[in-house]
């Protein structure tokens, strides 16, 4: 069932089910190596393109940044995030066909130790080129908890997926 959007930019609610909308969301998160990723700080809004692995239950993320950016900054700041995920350039020039999903939640720094080593792991399975990167002494981890997602397609119809409910 899809959920249209109300002037107010609220999703409307019938507190049915969104049969199959995780599915919807594995596939695109599965077809989509990078994400731009939402920061703010000094209220402003902040855009930055991460290479991301996603857990295969959705309900968390992980990128890699260098501590000497305005990014990492921001996130040390504020942890509040979202993880914008689109398929664009699979459509060009026919945006009823595009899908994008949002993904909300709080970011945090990963330690050093077998925490760190299970996420790196996860992130540079999928991005193998970034190994180096992800265990260099300048590089930091961060997951994010997912909160919930909305996922938009058809340019305005918006549905919402919380992980951990059901599709």
């Amino acid at each position: 069932m899809t959920l249209p959007e109300k002037d107010s930019g609220e999703i409307a609610s019938d507190g049915g089910s969104h049969e199959g909308l995780d599915s919807i969301i594995r596939r695109l998160v599965d077809g989509q190596p990078f994400a731009v990723l939402c920061t703010q700080g000094q209220g402003q809004p902040y855009g930055s393109l991460v290479a991301y692995a996603m857990t295969p239950d959705l309900a968390s993320a992980v990128f890699a940044t260098p501590r000497a950016t305005r990014k990492f900054r921001l996130l040390s700041e504020c942890d509040r995030v979202a993880l914008v995920i689109d398929n664009r350039s699979a459509f060009p020039g026919r945006l009823m066909e595009v899908e994008a999903v949002t993904a909300t939640g709080r970011a945090e720094a990963v330690d050093q130790g077998e925490e760190f080593e299970r996420w790196a792991g996860m992130l540079t399975d999928r991005h193998p080129y970034l190994a180096r990167f992800v265990r260099s002494a300048s590089c930091t981890l961060f997951c994010i908890r997912i909160v919930r997602y909305f996922h938009v397609s058809h340019f305005q119809e918006v549905r919402q997926w919380v992980p951990g409910s059901p599709g």
